[in-house]
């Protein structure tokens, strides 16, 4: 028997390949970043082909540190930014546009014409989401109605549609030589196509977006053998077994696999996920209802999320756009260059704003300045507002489950940032546990894999594997929390009506 799992982890600022023994650490990596093309305000692309072309480089960056090869590898896992919209020529291979990211916010015109029958919640009650210009299905309908040439090949089938999970698996089992048109229930969960109850594409949404549904690749659980790596990879032969959406793959990654469990993620934005088991709950409190995992023939669990679009992105922001810091991890020295925010209030609504506000005409604002403020006060802002947005989400979450959450384990590159941990545990009144394993999303595809093949034998299995690293205790005086968290909502505030007819 093979001794590893490889995990593809396609994310938003870069591909990563991630090779896992079988207590689940880590033996290599490959990691290449890919362009954020950003052609105008509120747009953000990545080219498809340079993704495809940096998972390939990383998957053998990963295999050559190891010193292994292909017979190695028992299965692959494949996880992924989940709402991000790439559509293809089946016959070439070509994408007919740059994948439209899930940040991108143009869209909104399509939202309002399809909300101004029956609102924002047209949908919500068949799929768990709002009409958002965060899901894909408007962004395939921007492609189909922009994109010339697009609409006469939709309609003749010579299209499809993926996340790019489904770009990744398609081009990894052949391409135009065969390719598997696949997606997971999780991945399906978020184009606004997918009826939660039946897990199938859902035809009477489909024929209001005006989307074909020969686009659409086929709904499959999370776990399960889909294909077989090509003869053109490292890794021909090897099976394809798991396929989870990010936020979905760091919830199975943090053993979160029973009703009432959550996870917090910190990457280039925050996503909070709450299991609620075999239980379809929709949210009073502007959280989403989306599928947390399936593992093959196995039922379904449900989980609510709070998605909060800007949160490491706006540190990359700060080291790209303003040149504050050179690199992400200098942000903590800055903040700590200060003790407190100086009564500065960074609100990232850089995409509107999501959970629980879910507001499009939201854009972002710095609040509170005086003279007083310096560039330590405005990277600590930052800091800060990262841990205010998760707080109003883990209310809402309290608020719709009913059971307020006793600890919070959280995962991501933020997490390396103590300041910004034990703010996060000040700020929300309970510990904040890391786990030794940081990079869950990647080890929650690799642990859906290894389950299919039979690497691992079941979820105790994975269970056993979880441990942890850091607690941060709460130590911040309550009424001092209370005052900040109620200067940050009244920054909120500042934020909305921003974007109207003339200002996008």
């Amino acid at each position: 028997m093979a001794k590893y799992v490889l995990a593809i982890d396609q994310g938003t600022t870069s591909s990563r390949a991630i090779i896992f023994d079988k207590a689940g650490s880590i033996i290599s990596t490959g990691q290449l970043e890919h362009e954020q093309i950003l052609p105008q305000a509120g747009w953000v692309e990545h080219d498809p082909k340079e993704i495809w072309d940096n998972t390939r480089e990383a998957i053998g960056q990963a295999l050559s540190k190891a010193n292994i090869t292909r017979h190695d590898i028992e299965a692959i896992g494949i996880t992924n930014q989940r709402e991000t919209a790439v559509v293809w020529d089946k016959n070439t291979g070509v994408p007919v546009y740059n994948a439209i990211v899930w940040q991108d916010t143009r869209t909104q015109a399509i939202v309002d014409r399809l909300a101004a029958d029956g609102g924002v919640e047209r949908f919500k009650q068949k799929v768990g989401l709002p009409l958002a210009t965060y899901f894909s299905g408007t962004k395939i309908v921007w492609i189909l109605e922009n994109v010339e040439g697009a609409r006469a090949k939709a309609d003749a089938g010579d299209l499809l549609f993926g996340t790019t999970d489904s770009w990744v698996l398609w081009n990894l089992t052949g391409g135009i030589e065969g390719g598997v048109h696949a997606t997971d229930v999780t991945n399906a969960s978020r184009t606004m196509f997918m009826d939660l109850e039946t897990l199938q594409w859902n035809d009477e949404i489909l024929a209001i977006f005006d989307v074909p549904k020969s686009m659409l690749p086929e709904i499959k659980s999370s776990s399960e053998v889909y294909g077989i790596a090509s003869g053109h990879s490292l890794l021909r032969e090897v099976p394809i077994a798991g396929i989870l959406g990010d936020q979905q793959a760091a919830t199975f990654g943090q053993a979160a696999f029973d009703q009432g469990e959550a996870k917090n993620t910190y990457g280039t934005g925050n996503f909070l996920i709450f299991n609620t088991g075999t239980e379809i709950i929709h949210s009073k409190n502007g959280l989403l209802t989306t599928v947390g995992y399936k593992l093959g023939d196995a039922p379904v669990h449900y989980a609510l999320e709070g998605s909060i679009a800007v949160t490491g992105s706006l540190v990359q922001w700060m080291r790209d756009q303003l040149g504050i810091i050179k690199n992400a991890s200098e942000i903590e020295d800055l903040a700590k260059t200060v003790k407190d925010n100086g009564g500065a209030y960074f609100v990232p609504a850089f995409s509107g704003l999501f959970a629980p506000y879910w507001r499009s005409d939201a854009r972002g604002a710095l609040v509170g300045l005086t003279r007083y403020v310096n560039k330590g006060h405005i990277a600590r802002a930052a800091l800060e507002a990262i841990a205010y947005q998760t707080r109003e989400v883990l209310d809402a979450v309290n608020a719709d489950s009913g059971v307020p959450l006793t600890e919070l384990k959280v995962d991501g590159g933020a997490t390396a940032n103590d300041l910004l941990m034990q703010f996060q545990a000040d700020i929300i009144g309970v510990p904040v546990v890391r786990p030794v394993v940081a990079e869950t999303t990647a080890l929650g595809a690799a642990y859906a894999a290894g389950l299919a093949v039979g690497f691992w034998s079941g979820l105790d299995d994975l269970r056993a594997n979880w441990q942890e690293d850091s607690r941060w205790e709460p130590s911040m005086d309550k009424d001092e929390a209370d005052r900040l968290l109620r200067n940050w909502k009244k920054a909120v505030t500042k934020t909305l009506d921003w974007v109207d007819e003339d200002v996008r």
